[in-house]
């Protein structure tokens, strides 16, 4: 992992109150064995060292919306796989990303999952989202609960979710750079008070501050197993997922209210050839006035979007794309159980 730089004098490898001790797993109280617990699990972690010497794992990345996960997610990836935008609920899918390495002469593999921001569902869409949630939190090995430095305690929906959970729970305060550091010690104080973490680490996922800190916290909690992807994969998704994504992430950039909450992006055709990646797709909206608002007068608005989309797609795929876009009406979509299971929401 790349180094940090500390502007704001904040502690990065060391800070008083942050770490807290690992908690105890529910159900460890042992009556029938002569062992406790605790010598036992060095015994456990040990045949499990020797079954298989490297690490490998799943860590989910869950929060509020907007507090920054898909940033940190590229951050710990060192690739841009997820979304980014400055609009809550950018994030729909469970996006996983594949890191591969060794530390300390120890060899690992992490797959991330970038979740969408935890909400209260209004349609069904939304239900969908947080299915996804659900899903990575059931197969968490560490869970990421990112928090930042101007919440107003308003996480119950995520507790609850995360007080469910018997795997540790790494507790991370984002945006620190835009704070003192006398609001970071304070926010550091609320979660220790109100959280029972296994970790409080401050960051900025943005400046990479504390990355490496937050690295470490991770891949010393990874179970002992083998890899569960091959070395070369760098995530689940398809190529056709992160053009969509693309082009959706332009729509967010360039439409304000309902607009980019109301459309979905289908990627109808992907050809690549050795010079360049033909790529086809239809923007669909709830209403004719929301199409009509995304092609803009003369067409304008869908022209930018476009050209913004295929500068972008060129540099995540390292080679020229021809890119053509057809906006469609299509009802209610957000709603419809066939309309969602046929755009990827059916986890």
């Amino acid at each position: 992992m790349g180094s940090s730089k500390n502007e704001n004098n904040f502690p990065d490898d060391t800070s008083p109150g942050v770490d807290l001790p690992e908690t105890n797993l529910p159900g460890n109280d042992s009556t029938e064995n002569d062992l406790s617990d605790d010598e036992l699990a060095p015994d456990l972690a040990a045949i499990a060292a020797a079954q298989y010497p490297g690490r490998a794992g799943f860590v989910s990345i869950v929060g509020k919306p907007n507090v920054g996960k898909s940033t940190l997610m590229n951050q710990l990836v060192g690739e841009r796989l997820s979304i980014i935008t400055s609009k809550a609920q950018t994030t729909r899918h469970r996006i996983m990303g594949i890191l591969n390495g060794t530390h300390e002469g120890e060899e690992f593999q992490l797959i991330y999952s970038d979740t969408p921001g935890i909400i209260k569902p209004m349609y069904k869409l939304h239900e969908s989202m947080m299915s996804f949630v659900r899903g990575s939190l059931e197969d968490a090995d560490v869970i990421l609960f990112v928090t930042d430095i101007y919440e107003q305690h308003d996480e119950d929906d995520v507790l609850q979710r995360l007080q469910k959970t018997d795997v540790p729970v790494i507790l991370l305060i984002n945006k620190i750079d835009l704070a003192t550091h006398e609001e970071v010690e304070a926010k550091i104080a609320h979660w220790q008070e109100h959280f029972q973490a296994a970790q409080i680490i401050p960051i900025s996922a943005l400046n990479a501050f504390n990355i490496n800190k937050l690295f470490d916290g991770i891949i010393t909690r990874l179970p002992h197993h083998p890899p569960f992807f091959p070395k070369d994969e760098l995530t689940d998704k398809p190529e056709r997922f992160f053009a969509s994504e693309i082009i959706r992430e332009k729509i967010f950039l360039n439409y304000k209210k309902e607009v980019p909450y109301s459309s979905e992006v289908i990627v109808t055709g992907f050809k690549e050839r050795d010079d360049m990646i033909i790529i086809s797709s239809e923007i669909l909206v709830e209403r004719p006035t929301q199409r009509a608002i995304l092609l803009g007068e003369g067409g304008k608005m869908i022209k930018k979007t476009g050209i913004m989309a295929r500068e972008e797609l060129e540099r995540f795929f390292n080679k020229k794309v021809f890119l053509e876009t057809f906006v469609k009406v299509e009802p209610d979509w957000r709603n419809k159980e066939r309309a969602l299971k046929r755009f990827g929401y059916d986890e």
